[in-house]
């Protein structure tokens, strides 16, 4: 992926017209969080306001609403039903830009219908990361995967969900983009496009570094990035943001609530 992608980037993520509102900016649902997983709700959370999200609304179990209300200020609550888990979708998904699912969902059975009526029901922009994938492939939900979705997984959980297959045949296939994260990420979109990321380092290999990168590309798209532009863009942003941590500290200390805090440089060209 070419440094001059950097310049690809909407205008408004640097400097915005002076007769502007938050609504100009995308309204982002993100569904994330169950018992024990708070943390990687708050780090998408934060990473998807810090890339430019006009509003962002997460949707959590009730046990976790003090603890994100806490840590991401700037982000409304919907809340589930359950104390513990994912159950049920919250009202209004038309108010929505753009929706991401998964970080620290966990897979519970219960989880895992909650994940197939959302696929059904969302028509929007959609990030599906973590055990949103997990969940697709222990419940064989692949049928679900809207046109257009952008798809996140390591390599396990591309394996779990893929197996074998070709990942440029599964993003044909299924009509999706799929991020295959890892050492030079690699994008690969429905339209046979390949685009390998040249931003980022070892010290990005640390927990919740996945759950940053679906904030990232979450905040893209409702910004109105289409999904193949807001994936080859969340990457290098993300990895560039990475890069821009460890001019500071070494790789080893690395951690995910560092990326976040360097991507109010990230985004600038």
């Amino acid at each position: 992926m070419p440094e001059q992608c950097l310049f690809q980037f909407p205008a408004t993520l640097d400097c915005r017209p002076t007769d502007t509102h938050k609504g100009h900016y995308g309204h982002a649902l993100l569904i994330a969080g169950s018992y024990g997983k708070a943390g990687a709700a708050i780090l998408a959370a934060r990473a998807c306001l810090r890339c430019g999200a006009g509003l962002l609304t997460v949707h959590v179990p009730r046990h976790l609403v003090p603890v994100l209300q806490a840590a991401v200020p700037e982000a409304m609550v919907s809340v589930d039903p359950d104390g513990d888990r994912f159950t049920a979708l919250p009202g209004g998904l038309e108010r929505y830009d753009a929706v991401a699912m998964g970080p620290g969902l966990g897979t519970d059975p219960s989880t895992q219908q909650a994940v197939a009526a959302a696929l059904g029901a969302v028509r929007q922009p959609l990030v599906l990361d973590a055990d949103a994938l997990n969940c697709i492939a222990l419940a064989g939900l692949h049928s679900l995967i809207p046109d257009c979705a952008v798809l996140t997984p390591h390599d396990g959980e591309y394996a779990r969900l893929f197996a074998s297959t070709d990942t440029a045949d599964a993003a044909k296939r299924y009509r999706v983009t799929i991020v295959r994260k890892g050492h030079r990420s690699t994008v690969y979109d429905a339209a046979g496009g390949r685009s390998v990321n040249t931003t980022g380092n070892p010290g990005m290999a640390t927990a919740g570094s996945g759950d940053v990168l679906t904030g990232v590309i979450l905040a893209l798209l409702a910004q109105g990035l289409e999904s193949a532009h807001a994936a080859r863009l969340g990457v290098y942003i993300h990895g560039r943001a990475g890069d821009m941590a460890v001019q500071r500290q070494s790789q080893a200390s690395l951690i995910a609530s560092d990326i976040v805090d360097a991507l109010r440089y990230a985004t600038r060209p």
